[in-house]
């Protein structure tokens, strides 16, 4: 079976190219020693990206079990190639003068640049105008979203970063600390979300990164939990995927957000790789 090539007649590529060729990708990733950065796997990945963000039409509910297990696989070996990723470029950006400065050298900090403009956008649109405090659950080691959103678009916001890793938090304050003014506004907290209660009535905004919740049993639990606890007519950004760049995130479907006023749904055709479905929970 031949390989896709990327050429104008893109959208005209069969389904079963794709995934034949995800599936030679994904093999070859399985077999590596280590997912930290290095030539082989940032090339591996490379080739991965460009495959998911061709624009060809996919719908991967309906794909065999053994593409489906394999799709899981692959969002979970990615997950952890890109925290990696992050905490390596975190801890070195730490050593240099004015880390924040060089966020830019980040291989993909243009695609969070991209992100964070569609998403404020996103918000913007739909009435959320510089929010007093927002939590971005599943931050990182290296939290450009809050970074960028902080430094370029909500310039008053206060933001707590939540993440289950001690390690990436301790990376990420380091980075943040260079940055006096930033620094006051932005704390890291290292807690399951699912420990969180009661804080998150304070949120004005709620941000849930596409890898917190790697399944969709787990991802359905998450929602649930912060559908209780969030304030009524507070909002939650989900990070989502769609089609192709399925195989890279986890996919939240409109059926999968009970307790929720759906206000948007944004499909990227860029370079920018997740969907972003901003709700908000009801006030009764």
């Amino acid at each position: 079976m031949a390989s896709l090539q990327i050429s104008h007649f893109e959208s005209q590529i069969p389904a079963d190219l794709l995934i034949a060729d995800v599936s030679k990708l994904h093999a070859s990733i399985v077999k590596l020693e280590s997912l930290r950065p290095s030539k082989e796997v940032n090339n591996l990945l490379t080739q991965l990206v460009k495959l998911c963000t061709l624009p060809l039409k996919i719908d991967i509910k309906v794909l065999p079990k053994e593409v489906q297990l394999m799709r899981e696989s692959l969002i979970n070996l990615c997950g952890r190639a890109e925290e990696l990723l992050e905490l390596e470029f975190s801890t070195f950006l730490t050593k240099v003068p004015q880390p924040l400065n060089n966020l830019i050298l980040f291989p993909y900090y243009g695609n969070y640049l991209k992100l964070a403009n569609m998403e404020c956008k996103i918000l913007i649109e739909n009435g959320v105008v510089n929010p007093k405090k927002i939590a971005f659950v599943g931050s990182g080691p290296m939290p450009l979203t809050s970074i960028i959103m902080a430094t370029y678009h909500l310039k008053s916001t206060h933001f707590d970063n939540i993440d289950i890793d001690e390690k990436a938090n301790e990376v990420a304050r380091a980075l943040v600390a260079s940055d006096g003014e930033l620094e006051k506004r932005m704390k890291f907290e290292t807690r399951n979300i699912m420990d969180v209660k009661e804080k998150l009535g304070g949120y004005d905004c709620i941000f849930l990164a596409a890898l917190v919740g790697m399944n969709k049993e787990e991802k359905l639990k998450i929602l649930a939990h912060i559908n209780k606890y969030m304030k009524e007519g507070g909002i939650l950004l989900v990070r989502s995927a769609k089609g192709a760049r399925a195989f890279l995130y986890p996919m939240v479907e409109e059926h999968d957000l009970v307790g929720f006023e759906l206000l948007s749904v944004v499909h990227p055709t860029n370079d920018v790789i997740n969907s972003v479905v901003l709700l908000r929970k009801p006030i009764f």
